[in-house]
């Protein structure tokens, strides 16, 4: 059986939902609030970090910060990037790799899009969800979204584009793949100089890789559950 096809909707700590894969005993985020273990670790860590830069150096050029997310998921990360960029007056476009994307009825029972900014994105919400793979989408002014269904494997990713990139692939025990050198190389090329890699998971083999690719690390304190966190940069 697909494992993807049996995801069980779980509330987490601060209210807001993710999703449990019994097959894998794998919950796509922290019980510890799902909400809270994303803005701590992708917008915080990362979009935070990055735009800061972004607004002084590139903004006045009419440039678009461009982000990577590797596991679109909920689509969580995603909404959370649309509610900053609106706060920080910062353009994005957006590119999500899911090659097991929810159905609508689970979208349909989520309840992120009530949880974040007063639930006045929600249409933006589901504007990505409901995006066709392969096509750019205007979810609202300054914010270009597109979806690919590929692994990052396979994904055509052109050199030197990415500020930053949302590593957020299933554990290094369920999906090793996604966590070794090979792909963290393919990363690093699409990279600009100075960009911005950020993820939840600190193991020892993960940072081995990364470095092993020319990446530079910092280990900032991780969210509730977790002692720490990776971010790293080209």
């Amino acid at each position: 059986m697909n494992t993807f096809l049996n995801r069980v909707l779980k509330e987490t700590a601060d209210g807001s939902h993710t999703l449990f894969l019994p097959g894998w005993d794998e919950h796509y985020h922290s019980l510890h609030g799902a909400i809270r273990e994303s803005l701590h670790i992708f917008i915080n860590e990362g979009f935070n970090r990055v735009a800061g830069g972004f607004v002084e150096g590139e903004r006045g050029a009419g440039k678009s910060l461009m982000v990577l997310e590797v596991g679109f998921g909920t689509g969580l990360n995603a909404l959370l990037t649309v509610e900053r960029a609106m706060d920080l007056g910062v353009n994005v476009n957006y590119l999500a790799l899911e090659p097991y994307p929810l159905t609508a009825a689970e979208v349909s029972r989520l309840n992120l899009p009530d949880k974040v900014a007063g639930g006045l994105l929600a249409d933006d919400f589901f504007r990505m969800h409901n995006a066709h793979f392969g096509e750019m989408t205007n979810v609202r002014q300054g914010f270009i979204f597109g979806k690919w269904k590929f692994r990052l494997q396979d994904a055509p990713l052109p050199p030197c584009v990415y500020h930053l990139v949302y590593h957020d692939a299933f554990a290094p025990q369920v999906q090793p793949e996604l966590w070794g050198a090979e792909v963290f190389g393919k990363l690093h090329r699409a990279m600009v100089p100075g960009g911005v890699f950020t993820t939840y998971s600190a193991k020892g083999s993960v940072k081995r890789a990364l470095r092993a690719c020319g990446f530079s690390l910092s280990h900032p304190a991780g969210p509730p559950g977790k002692r720490e966190m990776t971010r790293a940069s080209r």
